[in-house]
């Protein structure tokens, strides 16, 4: 099926996690729609790999971890010293390790929520005031189905998820007299890394609740990221997407 052009000339973009999965084909797409694209992971082989296979004079990456407030806050001021910030795709995300709430170690629930919602909280705080500035913006906040309906043995994972879509309320109800909008997407599983972090059984227990029968294809995801990002969606904010094949349509 022919993708949807969209026209993202002259506008900058960041991306975060996006060397791979998910934000790797984000920027691709961002890319070929004429963007300038800042791409933030932490994996900085996968960046290397990205930088080197995109090839693209438009591309931009940094080694950011965006549980640190003090690295996101610097690299937003390197941006904005010479662009603005149109858009902003919250997307860096891990699941942790699968197991009961009871058995959980501290450290890696608190890491999972560090950076699935304080992640998206540091970046929005510390973009939010260019876009205001400029009266313009798009952000995007990767949540996920795990936010709606809490996933057994995945608790950290829910709750960041959960934290992200009231964040992306919050906010998309602060900003609402500006031309910015804030949104949530919530995919159910798809095919991506992330899958291999997780046990075969939790898998197939994912794929089990989804009534289209399959897991969620990365491209289909790009489409609902790229209207949300656009200049089109001149409405929709402070909103939560469901992009999880029938598994959840609240």
């Amino acid at each position: 099926m022919e993708k949807i052009a969209y026209d993202f000339k002259n506008r900058t973009a960041i991306v975060t996690g996006g060397a791979q999965g998910f934000g790797l084909d984000i920027t691709k797409r961002f890319l070929k729609s004429g963007a300038n694209v800042f791409i933030w992971d932490n994996d900085s082989k996968a960046l290397e790999k990205a930088i080197k296979d995109l090839n693209n004079k438009n591309l931009n990456a940094s080694v950011v971890d965006v549980s640190n407030y003090l690295e996101v806050e610097k690299n937003v001021k390197e941006i904005t010293k010479n662009s603005k910030i149109d858009i902003l795709i919250n997307n860096a995300g891990i699941t942790g390790p699968t197991a009961s709430l009871w058995d959980y170690d501290i450290k890696m629930w608190k890491k999972v929520v560090e950076i699935n919602l304080m992640g998206t909280f540091h970046c929005c705080k510390a973009v939010v005031p260019n876009m205001i500035s400029n009266n313009y913006g798009r952000i995007v906040n990767v949540a996920s189905v795990a936010g709606k309906d809490g996933n057994a043995n995945a608790s950290a994972y829910s709750v960041g998820k959960a934290g992200a879509i009231g964040l992306t309320k919050s906010l998309g109800k602060e900003l609402a007299d500006k031309n910015i909008a804030v949104n949530a997407v919530t995919p159910a599983g798809a095919k991506t890394r992330i899958l291999d972090q997780m046990t075969k059984e939790h898998v197939q227990r994912m794929l089990s609740k989804v009534p289209r029968g399959r897991f969620l294809e990365v491209e289909e995801f790009t489409s609902l990221i790229c209207w949300l990002s656009s200049e089109e969606n001149t409405f929709s904010t402070a909103a939560v997407f469901d992009i999880s094949g029938g598994r959840s349509t609240y």
